[in-house]
């Protein structure tokens, strides 16, 4: 929808987008907002999300598919059973 303009800003003016929508959601889920604009601020995250991955040439799911197709990256479980202490 907006590859032209995406393409045209850069990954850094990009990022820079991205990085504001976080600090919306991050705000939204602080506040503990209705569930409606939790979920707006969600699609935004994701939606710029996507558009840095296009940016950069990333299949976004690709990647996703070939990282978590084994489940946890770390304990291969498709239920992860790593120690909460641990990012998995």
């Amino acid at each position: 929808m907006f590859y032209e303009k995406d393409q045209a800003r850069g990954i850094e003016g990009t990022f820079m987008w991205f990085m504001e929508e976080v600090g919306e959601l991050s705000s939204a889920l602080r506040e503990n907002n209705d569930s409606e604009n939790l979920a707006e601020e969600f699609a935004d995250v994701l939606a710029w999300l996507a558009t840095m991955a296009n940016v950069a040439g990333i299949d976004l799911e690709q990647a996703i598919a070939q990282k978590y197709v084994q489940g946890c990256p770390r304990c291969h479980q498709p239920i992860c059973t790593c120690d909460l202490s641990r990012k998995p």
